[in-house]
């Protein structure tokens, strides 16, 4: 009887590297399909003893692609309309999963991906990802990221340019005292939102003003408590941009519980154009990024990542759009 082969006899025999051979035989991603079944048939050809192995870790593809979110909430919701779209599209089932950690807790992904990939899951999209740098055995696509190196293919929403054209529009109505109500300090579209606020105040000559800033963490009720504090000072604001729809729908609310008419005594602008904007009372005046598109942006790059193709445009950021409606009008004289 003849020597067994060995895995660099496959490697050389199908004119590859070892590496992708162990990829290849373990079901791992990272390379072409065409790669794959070439190194498979030489496997077979020559009887490594792992082919049998191999064979069986090659049909344990789950055809199942995991969306990781912190939490449920309206902009992960539209997130993954857009994903069910196109993972139906392609011919993938859709996994949505959220941990029991919550928004607050760094690194929530980390654990919810080595529970899910290469078991149940072919491919992950995290969405708002508090780390850039997962370890995992799947492709990983994230959408509207964490601060830092970007070391994963990203898809997000220009939050600058969107929230310089919002301030900007307020500006354009006759208002310069204009408050803003910030979001997570960990992410980079709460950051590009608040630079955006900025820039639009300084190119119209108008003074940043700490005393009209307030942080709202993206979350309802701290974005309440946060709104009561601005609107309750003597020299409030006459319009505030917020740094996301749910926190501009908490600033109409106390708005109104503090006896002010919204558009005529406050202006409001919000950010995402979530369901809930335009079917408010009054409704809302937002910018809208496209979150069903971010999602179908996020699955068509994960699934190319997944077929081993190389992606050569791995960091995606796509337009935003103001929506004027009612909560907004010039300033009371």
């Amino acid at each position: 009887m003849g020597q067994r082969p060995t895995i660099r006899d496959i490697a050389e025999a199908a004119g590859v590297s070892i590496s992708t051979v162990s990829k290849a035989v373990n079901g791992r991603y990272g390379i072409a399909q065409e790669t794959v079944d070439r190194v498979m048939a030489v496997v077979e050809e020559m009887g490594y003893e792992s082919s049998l192995v191999a064979s069986r870790m090659r049909g344990m593809r789950t055809g199942v692609v995991g969306v990781l979110v912190a939490e449920f909430e309206p902009f992960s919701a539209e997130i993954l309309k857009g994903v069910g779209a196109a993972v139906a599209e392609a011919h993938y089932d859709l996994l949505a999963y959220s941990g029991a950690y919550g928004a607050e807790r760094v690194g929530w992904e980390v654990k919810s991906l080595r529970r899910l990939s290469g078991s149940l899951i072919d491919g992950a999209i995290l969405v708002t990802p508090s780390v850039l740098v997962p370890v995992a055995d799947v492709p990983i696509v994230a959408i509207d990221p964490h601060l830092g190196p970007v070391d994963i293919p990203t898809v997000e929403s220009d939050s600058l340019g969107g929230a310089v054209t919002a301030v900007r529009y307020l500006i354009e109505l006759g208002h310069t005292r204009i408050g803003f109500v910030a979001g997570r300090p960990d992410l980079r579209s709460s950051r590009a939102r608040d630079a955006g606020y900025r820039k639009a105040l300084s190119e119209a000559g108008i003074a940043v003003d700490p005393n009209l800033i307030r942080v709202g963490f993206y979350d309802q009720e701290t974005a309440r408590d946060r709104a009561r504090s601005l609107l309750s000072q003597p020299q409030r604001p006459t319009a505030v941009f917020a740094a996301n729809d749910v926190s501009a729908i908490a600033i109409v609310d106390v708005a109104r519980e503090l006896g002010l008419d919204v558009p005529r005594d406050l202006s409001v602008v919000g950010f995402d154009d979530v369901l809930e904007a335009s079917r408010m009372d009054p409704p809302l005046t937002t910018v809208r990024q496209p979150m069903r598109r971010l999602g179908i942006a996020a699955t068509e790059m994960l699934t190319r990542l997944m077929s081993g193709e190389e992606v050569t445009d791995r960091h995606v950021v796509l337009p935003t759009q103001l929506i004027a409606r009612a909560t907004t009008a010039p300033p009371r004289r």
